[in-house]
């Protein structure tokens, strides 16, 4: 088994995007030369990592467990390649940075390791916040940096923001649920189901407002904070949901089974990406984080 860089990267690219048509804009070569590369990735494998559809591709099971992998293998490729050998691998200093829950749990960790054996004269001091307060302290100057949801950011006059990856939101099943049978349930037949709603980072707020754009209001049997409480329940069958494939994982705590299936109708992604300041210009460490970001999230398509 051969598996290439470049096979990687366009799969993760189209796993991000949902579009193989995008991943191809995206990284500037043909939709022929994503689509040959992913179904070399599944041949060698021996599973399939993407289901096609009308409105484009979908993760499935085997393709969410690989996703990690690959983008842990494209991040220890970047270190290999930008070890500290330059210049900038000699900037020192001390960095803030805020964190949103829902990117403290499942995003910031590897990164975090990461940079700091790249950078070790730079010192990170992460901060986990309410979206609100991480927004107050950035215009206030009380943090130079966030790796927040910028789908949920709110005072753009401000801030600037840089998306480093979106995440597709898809409904999630219990291993027995009828509605498997469609490859994509219209929302209507969600609403009519028990629904298990995450507040955390604002994702009721977010919910809602797709929700209502096709005049529709889910049936919240139970509301909860934890994404752990919310995977237990749906993989217990005591109602579904629709969240991100960041959180997503195929297994309960309790090694129930959790489905996922698109919806018919558009819902909008979870983009992570960084914040900062308009008005106070990014010191030498905050420069170099962002670029590692960058570099790390683009490495891996």
């Amino acid at each position: 088994m051969s598996l290439t860089l470049k096979q990687l990267r366009y799969f993760i690219a189209a796993a991000e995007t949902g579009q193989v048509s995008q991943a191809a804009v995206e990284m500037n070569i043909s939709q022929s030369a994503v689509t040959a590369g992913i179904q070399g990735l599944e041949a060698q494998l021996g599973v399939k990592l993407l289901s096609r559809g009308a409105q484009g591709v979908a993760v499935t099971a085997e393709g969410a467990r690989f996703l990690s992998r690959a983008r842990s293998i494209m991040a220890a490729v970047h270190d290999a390649v930008h070890s500290p050998l330059g210049e900038e691998a000699r900037v020192t200093g001390h960095l803030r940075v805020g964190l949103t829950y829902t990117v403290a749990g499942y995003f910031m960790a590897r990164h975090y390791a990461a940079f700091r054996r790249t950078y070790p004269g730079v010192t990170l001091h992460l901060s986990e916040l309410p979206r609100a307060a991480i927004e107050e302290a950035l215009v206030a100057g009380d943090l130079d940096l966030a790796v927040m949801l910028t789908s949920n950011l709110d005072n753009t006059g401000a801030l600037d923001s840089e998306t480093l990856f979106r995440s597709r939101r898809r409904l999630w099943l219990p291993s027995d649920h009828p509605l498997l049978a469609k490859a994509e349930v219209p929302l209507a037949e969600v609403a009519a189901q028990p629904y298990i709603m995450l507040t955390v980072d604002e994702a009721s707020r977010t919910a809602g407002r797709y929700w209502e754009a096709h005049n529709l209001k889910p049936n919240v049997v139970f509301a909860t904070s934890s994404v752990e409480a919310v995977r237990s329940m749906v993989a217990e069958g005591m109602g579904v949901t629709i969240l991100s494939d960041m959180v997503y994982r195929p297994w309960s705590l309790e090694g129930q089974r959790i489905e996922q299936r698109a919806t018919r109708e558009a819902v909008p992604s979870m983009d992570v990406g960084l914040s900062w300041a308009r008005a106070q210009p990014l010191s030498d460490p905050a420069q170099v984080f962002r670029a590692f970001m960058a570099l790390t999230l683009g490495g891996g398509g």
